[in-house]
This record gives C-alpha cells, structure tokens and sequence, in this order.
C-alpha cells in the first residue's frame, strides 16, 4: 500500500505545493481530495510543466486546473475499486497509457494509489538513451589534457557514471556512447555496461559530429531515442518526460529551463517617437534549451549521414517541414558543465547534496 501523506492534497494547495509534493513522493501524481478523502481529481507532473510552460502562477490552487479541465470536457482520472486483481490494473494502464491509478472505495473515498512499476516485476522504460559523450572540452582545459570531459570526477565517480547510473534507475537498460576524444578511457571504464546494470554499445565517431550528427550512425531504432549531451548533471524525471511526449503526440521532445537575467537599465518602450512605457531594471525570462531530448524513431532519418550536424538544425528541419516538436520544462536540478566554473559550482552542489 502506498504512503498517502505525500500523494493527497486539497483543492485549495498551490501548484507549487502539488509540485512539492510529487517531487516528494516520486510517483508523478498528486490526487485532489475534499475532506472526506473523496477523490475530486489528480494532478500530474505533467500538468504542473504545462502550467510552467503557459506562464501560470505556481502559487495559484490546484482546484484551478480541475475547474479548467471540466470547461474543456476533461473526462476525469481512471479510478478502478480498492480490490480490483492486477491484471485489470495492467490492462486499464496500458490501455490508457498510463502508470498510476487511483483505488477508491465504495464512497470515491483514496485508499490506495496502483503504481505500474509495483504491478510489473523490472519495469523497463521503453527507451534507448543515446549520450553524446565525443566532445574535446576545450573550454574546460587543463582539466580535460587527461580525461574526456564527461570523465570528470564528481565525488568518487565520473560525471558519465552518475547519467548511466540514473538512466539505469528510471528503468532504461540501452545505452549508447557517441565517442571520439580520448574514447578508450571511457570503454575501459564502462565496458559493456553489466557491472553497470545496462547494455552499453558504443558509437565512436572519426570526426567530431556535432550534437546530432552521431545518430547517423545508430541505425535503424525501434523505440524512441532519448538524446543528452554527456556534460549534463540532471535529476530529471524521464518517465515524466516519456509520459509528456506521449500525451503531447509529438515527433520531438526538448527540455528546457527557465531562465532570466536583469537589464542593468532603465528599459524604454517606444512607439515611433513617444515613450509608451518605461521599465527600471526587468528582467528578461527565456526558456533555454537544456541539452536533453526525446526522438521518434523516424527523426533519425532526417540526419545527414557521416557528417557534422546539431540539435538546432535538426529541430529547425522539423519545424520547417510542419512537425510536432514541444517543449518540456525541467524543474529539477539541472547543470551545463561547460566551463571551470561550471565544474567547480557542480563539485560544490554535489558536497552539499545528494546527486
């Protein structure tokens, strides 16, 4: 039976203290209850990063989304009966894609929440990771005249090791390596991924291929692709992002991260030559492209073959030819080690959490 303390709350809990409480229970879902513990909705991580997304307030109450579901025709959760066998559990979460289902009592009372990776013994996430891990680290050097820069020691293991192992958690047992600079330190390393809980294929590249280039070389894939640059440090939730891709039916998925910086100036808005407005010192707030994505087979194919060729051309190829390609906020910790500084703030973070 699953612990309610952190998976239940009221319809009156801001966004902000539903995203609390799903990082909490990492379960992806909260359930909105009444007083009775009668069951009145669920709100998913999902829902919280499409709030992020359309500008929301976090601080706004979570009865907000369900009154904003019902003006949409919104059919509500898929409930099933505390008792229901596990089988028919499997079966209305596959049917549905979905991976949690609240258990109710006679009187739509929470008793219990059905967790698909409770029901199913090694829960695989059908997915191939693909880490670009080819790259000089020239902005990193001296540190990098040694070791590739995904090698770099974070605590007692290098940075490649944390994303392999993290990958090996959310359930996704293939793993590729784009190599090329000093690509022997990381085989000897890794090998071929059993002492590592995964399956381990390496991809070595003759030339540096760029951000995408190297999925040129996979092959033809079966299941979707997720892609992170090998210099990122991330506790992101890729079951929630393969959920997102799903429910969002797109071909491409990119993280991505707020971010925001002051003007250190007055702001002048003008309309031909009046002043309509004037702002002291704003700030500016963007979404930037975190590094990390999730790909339908097929995109693949859009890769030039043997050659250099980025994330920003591919999703760039999309748009132009009318595909689906969506963002996804990253609301975990997240860190580019693309520079010393960089490095040295992941080494501090890394004393003083858990990572």
């Amino acid at each position: 039976m699953v612990d309610l303390t952190n998976v239940i709350v009221s319809p009156d809990a801001s966004l902000r203290e539903a995203m609390a409480s799903i990082d909490r229970n990492a379960k992806g879902i909260v359930l909105v209850v009444d007083r009775a513990r009668r069951l009145m909705g669920t709100v998913t991580d999902g829902d919280i990063r499409r709030a992020i997304l359309g500008g929301m307030s976090l601080d706004l109450p979570v009865a907000l989304v369900l009154e904003q579901r019902a003006a949409s025709s919104y059919p509500g959760p898929i409930t099933a009966p505390v008792g229901t066998p596990h089988a028919e559990l499997i079966r209305l979460m596959n049917h549905h894609r979905i991976r949690h289902i609240p258990l109710l009592d006679p009187e739509d009372r929470v008793q219990d929440v059905a967790l698909l990776s409770d029901l199913v013994t090694e829960y695989e996430l059908p997915l191939t990771a693909v880490v670009m891990a080819g790259g000089f680290g020239s902005r990193l050097r001296p540190l990098t005249e040694e070791l590739p820069k995904p090698m770099l020691p974070l605590r007692d293991r290098p940075l490649l090791q944390l994303t392999i192992e993290r990958l090996r958690d959310a359930g996704i047992r293939r793993v590729h390596l784009t190599t090329h600079y000093k690509a022997n330190v990381i085989s000897e390393h890794f090998g071929d991924g059993s002492d590592f809980g995964v399956e381990i294929r390496y991809v070595e590249e003759d030339q540096p291929l760029g951000t995408a280039g190297g999925l040129s070389l996979l092959g033809e894939a079966s299941e979707p692709l997720l892609v992170l640059n090998g210099d990122i440090v991330t506790d992101l939730d890729y079951r929630a992002m393969l959920d997102f891709h799903r429910e969002q039916q797109a071909e491409m998925t990119v993280a991505v991260r707020a971010h925001g910086f002051r003007i250190p100036y007055g702001v002048v808005e003008i309309d031909g030559v009046s002043v309509v407005r004037i702002a002291e010192k704003p700030v500016s707030r963007h979404f930037i492209n975190a590094g990390i994505y999730l790909l339908d087979p097929g995109v693949c194919r859009l890769v030039p073959s043997g050659q250099p060729y980025d994330m920003p051309e591919l999703i760039t190829r999309l748009l132009g030819e009318g595909r689906r390609v969506i963002g996804f906020p990253i609301s975990e910790y997240w860190i580019d080690i693309g520079q010393v500084e960089d490095y040295q703030r992941a080494l501090a973070d890394a004393a003083n959490r858990e990572l």
